[in-house]
């Protein structure tokens, strides 16, 4: 039986590679890289990254427009604190204040979905907060999305 981890990229790149799929040249054309850091933390009922989070946003940003044919599903997510109607708004406004993040440093909107989880997906245990008040970013393209 072959298990398939979607949550670790070598994992997926090389379950990718066995099954006969192209895989993109690592930035050989001179083009940004992917960052590697896909995860980002969030204080308590805050919505804004600090500026080292938005930099680093900014290089998926960079790795976006070099690579139109990539799209990033952004997943915004909260703690247990609070009632589920409001986590889910929040968990929302993260994932779309990204996204605006990227729109600005010109990510066209066709490349970017935005998914909030309120508290219904946790990192952590619950009672990890901090952990759980988080922004995850998927890559996803058309060759991933024939595998799965």
């Amino acid at each position: 039986m072959t298990v398939l981890i979607l949550d670790n990229p070598e994992l997926l790149a090389r379950a990718a590679i066995e099954s006969g799929l192209p895989m993109p040249e690592q930035a050989s054309d001179g083009g940004p890289r992917k960052p590697h850091r896909v995860r980002f933390h969030y204080g308590f009922n805050k919505h804004r990254l600090d500026e080292q989070d938005q930099a680093i946003l900014r290089q998926h940003a960079a790795y976006l427009r070099h690579n139109p044919g990539v799209k990033v599903r952004i997943h915004g997510h909260a703690d247990m604190f609070g009632v589920g109607e409001y986590n889910h708004f929040l968990s929302r406004l993260r994932a779309s204040s990204a996204a605006k993040l990227l729109v600005r440093e010109g990510v066209r909107e066709s490349q970017i979905l935005v998914s909030g989880w309120g508290n219904d997906c946790p990192l952590a245990r619950p009672e990890d907060h901090a952990a759980n008040r988080r922004l995850e970013l998927e890559y996803l393209t058309m060759e991933m999305a024939q595998a799965l």
